[in-house]
């Protein structure tokens, strides 16, 4: 089965690999010397520290094993955008009916951080925003019913 293109910042990258840096190295050591400190204390039949040692390196092996995935298909946002239509890696301004203005960053669902502005382009309003140009007014799925929006600037 083919695996799903993972769209990704060249920052994001960077925050991937030190986070894979560090669960290999440091994470990993700290994690098998309390497995081994826990099994000398009290064997591995009802010892509940080694048990959540294991818990946590389980934990920490899978997570590698996502980042490693990650990373394998991880398709680059460019830097450069056409600032003429909504793209990957490109931050909109926009008017909500109310005139209030919002302003998101368009990236992949891995550094989707809507708190922070950053939407992800397969979220509803990340997916209706795509192509769009200044001006576009567009409607989108919200929980309470659709919402309307206009693109007032893109960078």
């Amino acid at each position: 089965m083919a695996q799903k293109e993972t769209y990704i910042t060249k920052d994001g990258v960077k925050k991937l690999e030190a986070e894979l840096e560090h669960l290999r190295t440091s994470r990993r050591h700290v994690i098998a010397e309390r497995i081994q400190v826990s099994h000398d204390i009290g064997g591995t039949v009802d010892n509940a520290e080694y048990e959540e040692a294991k818990n946590e390196q389980s934990f920490v092996e899978g997570r590698i094993q996502t980042i490693e995935s990650l990373l394998v298909s991880a398709v680059l946002i460019p830097e450069e955008h056409d600032a003429g239509k909504v793209s990957l890696g490109t931050t909109v301004t926009l008017k909500n009916e109310k005139g209030q203005e919002v302003i998101y960053t368009l990236v992949g669902s891995t550094e989707a951080d809507p708190l922070n502005g950053r939407i992800s382009n397969e979220s509803p309003v990340g997916k209706g925003l795509m192509d769009h140009k200044v001006g576009d007014v567009i409607e989108v799925p919200a929980p309470g019913g659709k919402v309307t929006l206009t693109v007032k600037l893109i960078v």
